[in-house]
């Protein structure tokens, strides 16, 4: 039996021993491996439950592995999973940046997990299928074969650690990250500093969307979109809103940071102890019923 399928069945044992005993926590496996090991999404009507990095995902849609103007990358990692509000917004910008020279579309990154939840390696976001991660590349070529999705990387729009913009930059980028923050089920953007310092200077038009844009490490060879919890739907924890004002000012700060770093603060003298991973008993109770569905 390969390696994968052995993991799978253990993970599915564990999940059947977890629903059978929900009041013994401790005995709780890491929920990465239960949701990790599902496949499809849940049989139930579409909802987002608990907060985008403590959360899952009921009755997740897949975004296509090819569209006209998309193509979603890393496929072996089924992760072009997301809420159809989520799926929709993908395929809408999509299709904006098809509009920009010498773009065809996007190359589409990690969404979430067939049933959404904490990922096995990478993001503690990404967990009620409200997260998206889009590829800096342009996306010239629509056609790339499974193998070379695989193994294609994107590429790294930061200089001097984030402080700015490199060659890479376009106008481009400017304006398909202005036209995903316009979207009203937008409700934050991430990207490295010296971009959102950038967008800043480019702009001439109105400011308002340059809110969402927040500064925050990495997301030099991706941008993260982050949608509003639908409407109606119970249970899912809306993000605060960010801070008033175009955010220009707060981004300058980001960069100096970067520039002239402050001394490190000296470390406790007894250290924190260390976090486990999330259990299912960490998670909304609806995760155990999105979990158990066939």
């Amino acid at each position: 039996m390969k390696t994968g399928l052995v993991r799978k069945a253990i993970a599915l044992g564990a999940l059947a021993i977890t629903l059978a005993n929900p009041i013994n926590a401790a005995a709780e496996p890491a929920a990465k491996q239960l949701f990790g090991a599902i496949k499809g999404g849940s049989a139930h009507k579409a909802a987002s439950f608990g907060s985008y990095a403590k959360g899952c995902l009921a009755g997740g849609v897949q975004l296509p592995q090819t569209g006209p103007t998309w193509q979603a990358m890393r496929l072996s990692r089924n992760r072009n999973w997301g809420h159809p509000e989520l799926v929709d917004f993908v395929q809408d910008l999509s299709r904006k940046a098809a509009r920009q020279r010498g773009w065809g579309g996007l190359y589409v990154g990690d969404l979430s997990q067939p049933r959404g939840g904490p990922m096995l390696t990478g993001h503690r976001s990404h967990q009620i299928g409200l997260d998206a991660d889009i590829w800096m590349l342009p996306a010239n070529k629509l056609n790339l074969s499974v193998n070379a999705r695989e193994n294609i990387s994107s590429i790294s729009m930061q200089r001097a650690k984030g402080a700015f913009v490199n060659n890479n930059w376009t106008r481009a980028h400017h304006e398909i990250l202005k036209a995903a923050a316009k979207d009203r089920r937008v409700a934050r953007i991430f990207v490295f500093p010296g971009a959102k310092v950038q967008m800043c200077k480019d702009e001439k038009g109105s400011r308002k969307w340059l809110r969402k844009i927040r500064p925050w490490w990495g997301h030099h060879y991706h941008f993260h979109v982050r949608l509003h919890c639908p409407k109606g739907v119970r249970g899912c924890v809306d993000q605060a809103p960010p801070p008033r004002g175009d955010g220009c000012q707060d981004a300058v700060d980001w960069v100096n940071n970067i520039l002239n770093p402050k001394p490190a603060p000296p470390k406790p003298s007894k250290p924190s102890k260390p976090r486990g991973p999330l259990t299912l008993g960490d998670l909304p109770k609806q995760c155990r019923t999105v979990l158990s569905s066939r």
